[in-house]
């Protein structure tokens, strides 16, 4: 159950895509004064290390975060480059060595003069135990809270928040089956709890029919309570690898994640059209490379 680490994927075009979609919310959210709630049901470790060796071993922040970093497309879209300027933000050397993962992304945005929260959840022992060390770095007090607990089940007492406005993160590891039904359950119930509250849902796209059906069974669930969503993907691709006669060929790993939401602000789509495009373009590697954007609701 807890044999997933995040650290060997931190910085993958997967969290180029989540933490683009990410920023880009926050940024219109916290326009408005009152307090906003975010809850992160799945925070990972908080903050990781490229060049350690979690990283380092599996190198996927090559094809994602460092790429981009060094490839910056010429008339940046201005989410793509306001995800940049958060990353670098954590780096002040100019090198990317350290990755935020969606904890530190999201706090960075938070304002402590409308009292916006911060609630983190975490249950993998060793990430759970890193996430409060890396939060206590951020002395920010009671704004941001870290709890060893069930990300799915801990949320139901949180909503609704009293201040009537949350964006909530779901970003399970998909490590096991279960976690598919899982993710559909939680919008679902969530969203009879809180109708208005803003949901992030990211997902891999892999050969799997947990994989496959999981946007469908959101848009259904979104549709049905009468909400709108938007659905983003990217696909970087599979490239092929080069390797000694004889040898198997090297698995290319994750080529392509989504993002869900549901009750997106309406700037997102216009935000997100030019970016993605942009990233397809550095990122892209391969056959199947691939970015689409469609709303409904």
């Amino acid at each position: 159950m807890f044999s997933y680490r995040h650290a060997f994927h931190a910085g993958n075009h997967a969290d180029v895509l989540k933490h683009l979609v990410l920023i880009a919310i926050l940024r219109h959210m916290t326009q408005k004064p009152a307090p906003l709630l975010v809850v992160d049901t799945h925070a990972g470790a908080g903050l990781y290390r490229l060049d350690g060796d979690y990283a380092d071993t599996s190198g996927e922040a090559r094809d994602g975060i460092l790429k981009l970093a060094a490839n910056p497309p010429e008339n940046m879209a201005p989410a793509l480059a306001d995800y940049l300027e958060n990353i670098r933000s954590f780096n002040r050397d100019g090198t990317i060595r350290l990755y935020p993962g969606s904890p530190f992304v999201t706090q960075a945005l938070l304002r402590d003069e409308a009292r916006d929260k911060l609630k983190l959840f975490e249950m993998h022992p060793t990430d759970s135990q890193a996430l409060v060390a890396h939060v206590a770095q951020l002395e920010a007090g009671r704004q941001v809270t870290v709890t060893r607990a069930d990300g799915f089940e801990s949320l139901k007492a949180l909503l609704p928040p009293p201040s009537r406005r949350a964006l909530v993160l779901i970003d399970p590891s998909y490590e096991i089956k279960s976690d598919y039904a899982k993710v559909a359950a939680c919008l679902q119930d969530s969203l009879k709890r809180f109708a208005t509250g803003t949901y992030l849902v990211w997902y891999p796209i892999i050969p799997r029919h947990e994989a496959h059906d999981l946007p469908r069974r959101l848009k259904t669930q979104a549709n049905q309570a009468g909400k709108p969503w938007l659905h983003a993907t990217l696909a970087v691709g599979q490239r092929d690898e080069p390797h000694e006669p004889g040898e198997p060929a090297r698995r290319p790993g994750l080529t392509a994640s989504g993002m869900f939401v549901v009750n997106p602000p309406h700037t997102l789509k216009p935000t997100l059209a030019a970016a993605l495009s942009q990233l397809l373009e550095v990122l892209g590697r391969g056959r199947g490379k691939a970015q689409s954007l469609e709303s409904g609701g």
